[in-house]
C-alpha cells in the first residue's frame, strides 16, 4: 500500500513542471462545533489546507485533522486523497497544504533515505522530526497507530501450532520446512525490509516453493482459506485483519520499521497558529493500531465513507460535537 503509493507519486512528480502544486480541492464538508478540542475557537480567522494519500486509513485521517481544524473556528479546504507520497509531502513542504499525517517509516527510510530503520518508536520519530525541521516540516506528537508489515494467520489454522510470533514461526520453520507456507506479494517477497531480510534477522531458511506470490487483496482471503498458505504478509491497521478474525504475529525481534502515524505541519502555519499543535496532540493520543483497523475496516469492508467514518469518530470521543 505505501509502495505503490510512493511509486505513483514519483510518477505524478516528474510528470509536473517546476512548482506544480495542488490544483484540485473543495470546502471540507460538515457542520461541526467545538466538543473537547476547540474550545473557544483558537482557529478563527484561520484558512487552512488539509491533504493526504489516496488509501483509505489516510483519507480518514486526514478528515479529522480537517474537522477539528473546522470545529476550532477555520476554513478548511479539503484536499485529501492525494495520489503518490511525494504529492502531499511536498505540498506541505512548499506550503500548498497546511497539515497531514504521515508514517516515521516512510519518512525515514524513502524520503530521508537512510537504509536503516529505528527500533525505538520514540526515537525514529525524534530523528525524522529533526531531519525535516530545516526542510520547513514540523513533526507534532505520534500516536501508536503503526502501520508496518506483518504476518497473520487463521485461528482454525493456528490451533495446531500455537503461533505467537515471529520467531515461533522461524522454529516451526526449521523443525518442519513443509508446513510453513506465505502468500506475499511480489515486493514483499524480494525487499530487504521484506520477506528476505525478516528470514535472515529470524533464521528461517523456506524454500521458494513455500512462497506464493500475489496481490494484495487476494493475500487475506487465502490466508483465511482453508487448504491455502498458512500465513500471508498483512498491514497491521488493515481493517480486513478483524473483518476476517485474522492473528497476526509479534514482531518479537522488532525487524520490521516503525511506521507510527503522526501530523506533519507546515512549519509557518503552525508559527502563524500555534493552537494547531494543542487542537492535534490529544488526537493522535487516541490513534491506536487497533483504532486503525476499527476505522479502516469500516471503510474497506462495509463500504463507509472515510469522512463520515471520521467524523462519526471523532463525536464519539467528545473531541468535536455536531453543527
Amino acid at each position: 500500500m505505501r509502495r505503490r503509493a510512493l511509486a505513483a507519486g514519483l510518477l505524478v512528480l516528474l510528470a509536473c513542471a517546476p512548482g506544480c502544486g495542488l490544483k484540485s480541492g473543495s470546502p471540507l464538508v460538515g457542520d461541526v462545533r467545538p466538543g473537547s478540542l476547540g474550545k473557544g475557537l483558537p482557529l478563527k480567522g484561520a484558512s487552512l489546507t488539509v491533504t493526504s494519500k489516496s488509501f483509505s486509513e489516510q483519507i480518514i485521517l486526514g478528515s479529522m485533522i480537517g474537522l477539528v481544524f473546522k470545529a476550532a473556528g477555520a476554513e478548511v479546504l479539503d484536499r485529501t486523497n492525494i495520489q503518490g507520497s511525494i504529492g502531499a509531502r511536498e505540498a506541505i513542504k512548499s506550503g500548498d497544504a497546511d497539515a497531514m499525517y504521515e508514517y516515521t517509516g516512510t519518512a525515514w527510510i524513502t524520503y530521508l533515505g537512510n537504509a536503516e530503520p529505528i527500533a525505538d518508536p520514540a526515537e525514529q520519530w525524534r530523528a525524522v522530526r529533526d531531519a525535516d525541521r530545516p526542510g520547513g516540516i514540523t513533526w507534532l506528537r505520534p500516536s501508536t497507530l503503526d502501520n508496518t508489515y506483518a504476518l497473520a494467520i487463521s485461528p482454525e489454522k493456528n490451533r495446531p501450532y500455537g503461533l505467537r510470533t515471529l520467531s515461533d514461526v522461524a522454529a516451526l520453520s526449521r523443525k518442519d520446512p513443509k508446513a510453513v507456507t506465505l502468500c506475499v506479494e511480489n515486493e514483499f517477497a524480494s525487499r530487504d525490509d521484506g520477506l528476505p531480510g525478516m528470514a535472515k534477522a529470524y533464521g528461517m531458511d523456506l524454500p521458494s516453493s513455500n512462497i506464493r506470490k500475489m496481490d494484495t487483496g487476494i493475500i487475506y482471503t487465502q490466508i483465511a482459506k482453508p487448504g491455502s498458505c498458512l500465513l500471508g504478509e498483512v498491514y497491521t491497521t488493515d481493517g480486513r485483519i478483524a473483518s476476517l478474525g485474522l492473528e497476526v504475529m509479534e514482531d518479537d525481534k522488532h525487524f520490521f520499521p516503525n511506521y507510527d502515524a503522526a501530523p506533519v505541519v507546515n512549519s509557518k502555519a503552525l508559527e502563524r497558529w500555534p493552537a494547531i499543535r494543542g487542537l492535534l496532540d490529544p488526537l493522535s493520543a487516541k490513534l491506536t493500531t487497533d483504532v486503525g483497523r476499527e476505522l479502516n475496516a469500516k471503510v474497506d469492508v462495509k463500504g463507509e465513507d472515510p469522512h463520515e467514518v471520521a467524523k462519526e469518530w471523532l463525536v464519539k470521543e467528545g473531541f468535536i460535537t455536531e453543527g
